[in-house]
């Protein structure tokens, strides 16, 4: 049973200003140490207690802390809440108070989960992150902005998220609730590169440059993560706060038949996500969910860098798991840390390279070499080469040139090792061959 996490804020009249029961320190004379905590789905629930800091550092100097006592036999998410409307007070987040943080000490690496909860029960699910060190104190940042304007009056704490295998004492203090703007979260400067495949061999679900199929939805209600719509340099993005996964449907009548196309391609830009999945779903020829044809297959990336946009274009053989990619109904994204990630995603698309047919690879005479290269290749031809132009196996035009001449030199040497097609217009007509480079 999933226990829903409260933020309690106390709710004066219209007149005044909210006043917040904080930061949760647990010490004497501060807000913490009398609060009415209950800890749930814990099997014997052994009661929060509060205790003298067993080990006092430059990062947690306080005297005093809560020890929360998880059972191995207790739930992933057991944990403990405050009391609706009497402990942390009522109050609405606000731009100055939704970086929440939290100083932890544990002996495990696992998620800490924090929720806040509407005066009615409501929420909209615990963010969680986890620590990176054990056996010392450490400060986890949570990031509630996009729950700005909403009224809570309860928290709670999943200290030891996770389906633990032994009982692990937990330590926990100094809750705080502070602005962005003292630890500003970085955000895209820069827009996502524009893609160069041309429109006709791509079918583009999200993306400015070319006309986008239909989408059913980008968040599905089954989601956890809270989506905005929004502009980065001008160019339209979408923005996963909170993200723990979202599925993004086209389904019935928008099932999305990507037979012909060799690979799938997204922009991605974090600033915090370790790890990274993206997983396509097919349901089969009958185009239902569960019908006994569906498959699907997830590839996981460590994102080569942050704050930065990172292209991932995934050869559709890579997602060895589906069985067919003519009826695509779902793309999946997730990541870690769970409910934590923010990311920012643009040109969503799938591409094939161009086709050529044996009668126009046959039509001109000219040689290239050498094949393979190393960074130059060499265009002789008995006409002069009215143009050149040189395709990567996605599409993209790494090369283009009009030399009117008999010999030219092509330079690679700023292009990746794979295949490329070499695109030859002589006289009018046009001729094409793979080069390799090495």
């Amino acid at each position: 049973m999933k226990k829903a996490l409260l933020l309690s804020f106390l709710c004066l009249p219209s007149t005044l200003i909210f006043a917040q029961n904080a930061p949760i320190d647990f010490e004497t004379g501060g807000y913490g140490a009398d609060w009415t905590w209950a800890v749930f789905e814990n099997v014997d629930n052994p009661p929060l207690e509060i205790i003298a800091n067993p080990d006092m550092d430059a990062v947690n100097g306080s005297a005093t802390v809560a020890k929360f006592t998880a059972r191995e036999a207790g739930q992933p998410w057991a944990g403990c809440e405050s009391l609706h409307g009497s402990d942390i007070g009522q109050y609405t987040l606000t731009p100055e108070t939704s970086v929440i943080k939290i100083m932890v000490w544990k002996s495990t690496i696992s998620d800490v989960g924090i929720k806040l909860v509407e005066p009615g029960n409501g929420s909209l699910g615990e963010i969680k992150i986890a620590n990176t060190v054990v056996n010392q104190w450490e400060e986890i940042t949570f990031d509630f902005s996009s729950r700005e304007g909403t009224l809570f009056d309860q928290i709670v704490i999943f200290p030891d998220f996770y389906d633990r295998p032994t009982d692990n004492i937990c330590y926990f203090d100094n809750i705080t609730f502070g602005s962005q703007t003292a630890n500003p979260i970085p955000t895209p400067l820069t827009a996502a590169p524009d893609p160069v495949i041309p429109d006709s061999l791509v079918i583009s679900m999200f993306s400015d440059v070319y006309t986008d199929v239909a989408v059913d939805t980008w968040q599905t209600v089954w989601s956890s993560t809270a989506l905005s719509e929004i502009e980065v340099a001008g160019n339209p993005t979408k923005k996963y706060s909170q993200l723990d996964f979202v599925g993004i449907e086209t389904v019935g009548a928008n099932l999305i038949d990507a037979s012909n196309m060799t690979n799938f391609h997204l922009d991605f830009w974090s600033h915090n996500i370790t790890e990274f999945r993206i997983k396509l779903v097919d349901f089969g020829a009958d185009g239902a969910f569960e019908g006994g044809d569906d498959s699907e297959h997830q590839i996981v990336f460590t994102p080569t860098a942050l704050e930065e946009w990172v292209s991932f274009d995934i050869p559709m053989s890579d997602f060895t798991g589906l069985t067919s990619s003519g009826h695509i109904a779902q793309l999946i994204l997730s990541c870690l840390p769970v409910g934590g990630g923010v990311a920012y995603i643009d040109n969503v698309y799938y591409s094939r390279p161009p086709i050529v047919s044996v009668g126009e690879i046959n039509a001109a005479t000219f040689d290239i070499y050498p094949n393979p290269t190393q960074n130059n290749l060499r265009i002789t031809a008995n006409s002069p080469v009215e143009r050149i132009e040189v395709f990567n196996l996605v599409g993209e035009r790494v090369a283009d040139v009009q030399p009117m001449a008999n010999n030219t030199n092509i330079d690679l040497a700023a292009q990746s090792q794979g295949i490329y097609l070499v695109k030859v217009t002589i006289n009018g007509q046009t001729s094409v061959r793979k080069v390799v480079k090495n």
